[in-house]
């Protein structure tokens, strides 16, 4: 009697686990305002071309890309598809001058394929960026 009991506790448990994490353990998308501005008339929007600076790197630390070496901007349009999930929708809502860190699970990065050399498959990413 009391070992069904407990089993039926610790089945609870686990029930609540995996409503909490999601079915397959999916981790969601982390945005983190870094540097906030006080004027802000126009946010980002889906269609809208950006010019950001970023450090792409994995949760280890190593730096796998970045655009201020070359001091370069990244140009592309938002929500279309160009860039990797994460970054379609950490960077909505975002202002001119504004930082955020970022950190993409494998999901809405480069999935289980990853991106050889650089980047392992199931690699949750981390991203500093500033839109320009």
């Amino acid at each position: 009697m009391r070992l069904s009991w407990v089993l039926t506790v610790l089945s609870i448990c686990l029930s609540a686990l995996v409503t909490a994490t999601g079915a397959e353990g999916k981790r969601k998308l982390q945005i983190g305002v870094k540097k906030r501005v006080d004027h802000c008339p126009i946010k980002s929007r889906k269609g809208d071309v950006l010019h950001m600076h970023y450090t792409g790197k994995l949760e280890d630390g190593t730096e796998f890309d970045s655009s201020l070496p070359q001091n370069q901007p990244f140009v592309f349009s938002l929500g279309t598809g160009q860039v990797i999930k994460g970054w379609d929708q950490g960077l909505l809502g975002m202002c001119e001058g504004e930082k955020r860190k970022l950190v993409i699970p494998s999901e809405l990065g480069y999935g289980e394929r990853g991106a050889p050399p650089k980047i392992p498959g199931g690699a949750t990413l981390v991203f500093e960026v500033e839109l320009l």
